[in-house]
């Protein structure tokens, strides 16, 4: 891999299904434009059906003819993860677990009942993963979009929703951590169970996208929230730019299964997409198992071996 990689230099993906969540904008349009790009048939999941169709329309002007369409998706609720999973053909070829929330100033619950950071950045793609499962067992891709935030981040699952203590970002940095962890732990029990797919892992660096307004930029409370905010947006690269680790993981044949990308810049917060660095509280097995139980208590959502 060198770091002047791009989506151009990975397969055609005619025929291949490909399902991409908070697709209307962002990281998620991007990630959408690549794929409809090189051919794929591309699903652009989502909550807002105007946003889904302007998104619809933006690739359209640029890929006149992509195979492209909206599919309802609202993480924030179970209920819609298992409709949004019943309506997928028995074939789905790339999952891109993208959609997230980021930095809420207080602590809000999901229509389940779970932190919404936890919810909607973890749990309800857990949920989602596993209803697709033995629909990507032919050799599919799951990839599952980290943070740098992983890295300070810890599991704590005896307070894995917050409830005694909410921090922002915290609660944030948390989702992210499952989400690699989901990752890794994943691609061993495909490994373990011999299902024919790969899970990636892979992260924008400091990308510029709705997520900061509407997050740690938008209703801070704080100069010190409204600084960082500011601070992150003066040294953040493009979305497009952002996307492009991701696109890697799903196209790029030489991804590897259990890997994480991000970009190759110093501290990986710029750059074409490389390697990125696992820190130890996301490779530990032991505490994978533990996470993926708890998951599968809370969303009621369980894989076969």
């Amino acid at each position: 891999m060198t770091p002047t990689w791009t989506p151009a230099a990975a397969p055609r993906l005619d025929g291949k299904y490909a399902i991409i969540t908070g697709a209307t904008g962002g990281l998620g349009f991007q990630t959408a434009l690549g794929l409809a790009r090189q051919g794929a048939d591309t699903v652009l999941a989502g909550r807002n059906a105007d946003k889904g169709e302007q998104a619809i329309q933006r690739i359209r002007q640029q890929v006149p003819k992509a195979k492209v369409r909206f599919q309802h998706l609202d993480l924030d609720s179970l209920a819609s993860v298992a409709q949004c999973a019943a309506e997928q053909p028995a074939t789905v070829d790339i999952l891109v677990n993208n959609a997230a929330v980021m930095g809420l100033q207080q602590r809000q619950q999901t229509r389940d009942g779970f932190e919404r950071q936890i919810g909607v950045n973890y749990l309800g793609h857990f949920a989602l993963t596993l209803r697709l499962l033995d629909r990507l067992k032919h050799g599919g891709r799951v990839v599952h979009v980290a943070s740098v935030a992983h890295r300070r981040a810890s599991l704590n699952l005896t307070d894995f929703q917050s409830e005694r203590s909410y921090g922002p970002m915290r609660a944030y940095g948390r989702s992210k951590l499952a989400n690699l962890i989901f990752a890794l732990e994943l691609q061993r029990r495909a490994e373990t169970f011999g299902w024919n797919l790969k899970s990636i892992a892979a992260h924008p660096g400091w990308a510029r996208t709705e997520i900061i307004p509407n997050g740690i930029g938008g209703g801070a409370r704080t100069l010190k929230a409204r600084i960082a905010a500011a601070g992150f947006n003066l040294f953040a690269q493009s979305a497009a730019a952002g996307a492009l680790p991701i696109l890697f993981a799903a196209m790029a044949p030489e991804a590897g299964g259990g890997a994480y990308y991000g970009p190759g810049g110093r501290g990986e917060i710029r750059g074409g997409p490389a390697p990125a660095r696992i820190f130890p509280q996301a490779a530990n097995p032991g505490a994978a198992e533990r996470l993926w139980a708890e998951s599968e208590r809370l969303t009621g959502v369980m894989a076969d071996g």
